[in-house]
């Protein structure tokens, strides 16, 4: 299956990676790293730097040598739809801001990917109404920590925690992290609580009114909207926008 992803236009920094990766690694102490839906390899890039001899990634979607931040031998492109195996396992697998991306009937085929990897995964994916290109599957973390569970995998938000504050990482880890260890106790913890980041509030509100719209959109072009209220949403959008510019300049 072919992904609708253009890594050139959604860029994810190295700092951020930097960042997020000397956090997870001093919990980790991982010494082999697998990313699942790497991208140009900036989380991968990280992990070296900091001390990591073995990191291998896959990504749907096939980039340039050029703009790779790792061996082009490091990285691999594979079907994330599909179950997709290696021979060998690791210390730590990562799967950033990819599920989203991926139909709801491949969750449980991107999760049993992450687990037959490695027993400590690093998971986030985007919340409802968050924006990006080819957000299909959005949901809040508590809906992956069940899949997770069913896999005998035990879920904590600390990372999400220890990123809070740290304005190098890009808002959407932040506010999606969480870690999934495989253990005995699986789906007896508390479930991750669904939680918005300050620096996510202008996004998800512009995710939100885009959906509202091509709700509308949707409604008129599929005629469930009568001649006169479709003609109507474009001066409720204007008065709209004048409350809110008058409400804020009193």
């Amino acid at each position: 299956m072919t992904i609708a992803y253009h890594h050139d236009e959604n860029l994810h920094s190295l700092v951020g990676a930097k960042a997020g990766m000397k956090h997870l690694l001093a919990e980790a102490g991982a010494r082999s790293v697998l990313d699942v839906g790497c991208g140009t390899g900036t989380w991968l890039r990280a992990a070296q730097e900091a001390g990591v001899k073995e990191v291998m990634g896959v990504d749907g979607v096939a980039v340039e040598a050029s703009v790779l931040h790792v061996r082009e031998a490091d990285r691999q492109v594979a079907d994330l739809t599909k179950p997709w195996r290696c021979d060998r396992r690791f210390d730590l697998a990562v799967c950033l801001e990819v599920a989203e991306h991926l139909p709801l009937s491949s969750a449980p085929v991107l999760i049993d990917t992450l687990v037959a990897h490695a027993d400590l995964i690093c998971f986030s994916a985007a919340c409802p109404d968050q924006p990006g290109e080819n957000h299909i599957n959005c949901q809040w973390p508590a809906w992956w920590q069940h899949l997770f569970n069913e896999r005998g995998f035990a879920c904590d938000d600390s990372l999400r925690w220890r990123w809070w504050n740290d304005e190098q990482i890009e808002p959407w880890y932040r506010q999606n992290a969480f870690l999934a260890r495989r253990s005995p106790d699986a789906g007896e913890e508390a479930r991750i609580p669904n939680v918005v980041h300050p620096a996510m509030l202008d996004h998800l509100i512009a995710g939100r009114q885009n959906a509202i719209f091509e709700d509308h959109r949707a409604q008129i072009e599929n005629g469930a909207l009568s001649l006169k209220s479709s003609l109507m949403l474009p001066l409720r959008a204007v008065l709209a926008k004048g409350r809110r510019y008058f409400t804020s300049h009193q």
